[in-house]
């Protein structure tokens, strides 16, 4: 007998409704600013913005306050940013548009999925995931994003002294990635050994 198993994801999908901003700019400039990925073929980062000025993702942009206020103060940077949601990205878009980014592509998918496919190793300087979902449940810890083996993928897509910044307003969640971080011993905590002040480079 065959038995399949389901795959354990880090977020669940609740849209909610589009508003007509959203829409507009997901129809006209997802195809400017978002990035269709093919197969497995990895993102040529120096053909997508033209430049080979750093890389840095943001994974879970939410609505994109984060991801295009670093890049409206960091234009010699590449923002690279992904989201499961689509009103996030549409506000996100909505946002590069008004400010006028030239430093700042979107993704529509799960990031677990991009990463392993698409993110050539040695290729990013920093790595951003703030206030992912913190799955405060005992039962649904196993859901949580930061786990040993995914920032173990970051670290291979990461250049050396590649910046990781995780961010939470969880307790709990805190303590739990402050354990993930000195499980890796390749990450240094910038805020010094058992110190919750969410930076760790490789």
């Amino acid at each position: 007998m065959t038995k399949y198993y389901r795959k354990i994801r880090s977020f669940v999908r609740r849209e909610g409704r589009l508003t007509k901003g959203q829409q507009r700019a997901l129809d006209e400039l997802y195809p400017v600013y978002g990035i269709k990925l093919e197969g497995h073929q990895p993102i040529d980062f120096g053909s997508l913005f033209g430049n080979d000025h750093p890389v840095h993702v943001e994974i879970g942009f939410g609505n994109g306050q984060a991801l295009t206020h670093m890049a409206a103060e960091h234009p010699e940077q590449n923002y690279l940013g992904i989201e499961v949601h689509r009103p996030g990205v549409g506000n996100a878009l909505l946002q590069v548009e008004q400010q006028d980014l030239k430093n700042v592509r979107v993704i529509y998918e799960d990031a677990v999925e991009v990463l392993t496919d698409h993110i050539p190793e040695n290729s990013l300087s920093a790595v951003y995931i703030f206030f992912a979902d913190p799955w405060h449940k005992k039962r649904h810890h196993k859901r949580r994003l930061i786990q040993v083996n995914f920032v173990e993928t970051l670290l291979t897509k990461l250049k050396q002294k590649g910046l990781l910044h995780f961010a939470t307003d969880w307790q709990d969640y805190a303590e739990h990635m402050l354990e993930v971080v000195k499980n890796i011993p390749e990450l240094t905590n910038q805020a010094g050994e058992d110190q919750l002040n969410n930076a760790a480079c490789v």
